[in-house]
């Protein structure tokens, strides 16, 4: 792409309108900084949980703390937040804001180019092209549903969707239904289909550690005192962070002491869980942390209904009007729920995105993502990554971390126009000397512990998650460092000085 103006339209372009994207609208915004666009690829904002809206759709971190610090909502009907309130509370911040007038629906991002003669960014999507000094990508690190390659997929000829494009039109009451995958979408929709599916068979590669989940609706009197003092609130948000904070220490600092969950999730089955038999199908043979640990209390009784059966065999094709299994077995259905997940790591997304030198995301990314601080990518000036590389989190809430970077996006604009500075990016020896230090860390987490999970590159290395507190990767973010960045424009002649081993730290 080419940009003929030398004056960009948009001092930032965001790109999506999930809690990573409104978010970072409303930090500029508390700035004065009125000049941004956000470009969404749907008709309405809400990201994750404006897709997710399969039946039983939840999410698996308290309401109090999955939402903005800044913008509590005190009636909250449960602990834990369903995908309607979460929807309805991500519509109701874009509103009251003031966001809307600042979205471009419909507008899916085709490609986004550096100009490195003007210093800006060439952004096209779907209805049109554009021009920003800054470009933040908010869209998600769970956005581009993964689906299975198995023999045989496209001969099916009858209902397929993924959990994450949910087809509410279609009525699975009395059908015969298969569920292919068993992580945390599956065992929150599962439930529900076989309320009302005439045949369940549910597919299961690996099985995964559930403990119970602690959810309960909140009182009416917790709601008046959440509204009319707001210290009881903060508290019990506070409560709720340092409780999930503590988690941390069995994760990545004394793995060993993950095995306190694990005999909860232990005793979980052997409560909810009749027959041995099935017992051993649904029993992980890995220490629990390395996948995702979830949380359910009505997965295991639906998988004991007598039109549920869990298949564990595999799959060897897929068939016209069935599935073969790999023992032989062939199971007649009318519709496949794919809950296979979400592409965590290589992100189609990063194909698009084009810095320095024509290189892609994708193109320095082969061997695995990696960012400064889950931020900045060397070689992509005033590109900004939020929910980058390394910044998931298997243990508290991802608005926590979405904020931190958001912060520390604003800072580095401030940094910007302090330096005089056309572009800001960071550089490499910071870039790599954190990230090693980073994997050193993950090295010796529980998630490196053996088993395959979406938390790692294809290479194995380990992309997805932050190795430590989150607090730690708050108070990393709040120190700068003028010398970890190479600022474009200050003596006008080029890059301040030479690329100089950097002081990082993880």
């Amino acid at each position: 792409m080419n940009t003929k103006k030398t004056s960009p339209e948009f001092d930032v372009a965001i790109i999506g309108s999930g809690f990573a994207g409104l978010c970072m609208a409303i930090k500029l915004k508390e700035q004065g900084r009125d000049n941004f666009v956000i470009l969404e690829r749907a008709q309405d904002v809400g990201g994750t949980w404006r897709d997710n809206h399969y039946p039983g759709a939840a999410c698996d971190v308290p309401s109090h703390l999955y939402s903005f610090s800044f913008a509590p909502n005190p009636d909250w009907s449960r602990k834990y937040p369903t995908q309607p309130e979460l929807y309805a509370y991500l519509r109701k911040i874009a509103a009251d804001y003031d966001l809307l007038r600042h979205i471009r629906f419909d507008n899916t991002l085709e490609a986004a180019q550096y100009d490195e003669e003007h210093h800006v960014w060439a952004v096209r999507t779907s209805q049109g092209s554009l021009t920003t000094r800054a470009l933040v990508m908010g869209n998600g690190g769970l956005a581009e549903p993964k689906l299975p390659e198995i023999p045989g997929v496209a001969q099916f000829k009858g209902k397929t969707f993924h959990s994450s494009r949910w087809d509410h039109d279609y009525d699975l009451s009395g059908k015969r239904v298969a569920v292919i995958g068993t992580g945390a979408s599956a065992i929150q929709l599962v439930p529900e289909v076989a309320k009302v599916a005439g045949q369940l068979d549910v597919y299961q590669r690996t099985p995964n550690w559930i403990i119970p989940r602690p959810d309960r609706g909140y009182s009416g009197l917790e709601k008046v005192l959440f509204r009319r003092i707001p210290a009881s609130r903060r508290l019990h948000r506070n409560a709720i962070y340092w409780s999930h904070e503590a988690r941390v220490m069995g994760l990545v600092l004394h793995p060993a002491l993950m095995k306190v969950f694990q005999k909860v999730a232990e005793r979980h089955i052997r409560k909810q869980v009749r027959d041995p038999a099935l017992r051993d199908q649904v029993t992980p043979d890995y220490t629990i942390g390395c996948k995702r640990i979830l949380i359910s209390n009505d997965w295991y009784p639906a998988l004991q209904k007598p039109h549920v059966s869990l298949v564990t065999d595999g799959i060897r094709e897929i068939r016209a009007h069935s599935i073969v299994a790999a023992d032989g077995r062939e199971r007649e259905i009318d519709a496949i729920i794919y809950s296979t997940g979400f592409y965590a790591t290589e992100n189609p997304i990063a194909a698009v995105v084009t810095g320095r030198d024509g290189k892609t995301l994708a193109d320095i990314w082969q061997d695995g993502e990696e960012a400064y601080l889950g931020t900045l990518v060397n070689g992509f000036p005033n590109l900004f990554l939020i929910v980058g590389p390394n910044t998931g989190l298997g243990h508290s809430s991802m608005v926590f971390m979405i904020e931190t970077q958001a912060s520390y996006i604003l800072r580095l604009l401030g940094e910007m126009e302090a330096q005089v500075s056309r572009t800001l990016e960071v550089r490499e020896s910071v870039q790599q000397g954190y990230n090693a230090r980073l994997q050193a860390r993950l090295g010796n987490s529980i998630w490196s512990t053996g088993c395959d999970s979406w938390y790692k590159h294809k290479s194995g290395k380990i992309t997805a998650l932050w190795p430590g507190f989150t607090f730690q990767f708050w108070l990393r973010a709040r120190r700068f460092d003028a010398s970890d960045y190479l600022f474009d424009g200050v003596s006008g002649d080029g890059y301040v000085a030479a690329d100089e081993p950097g002081r990082a730290t993880v």
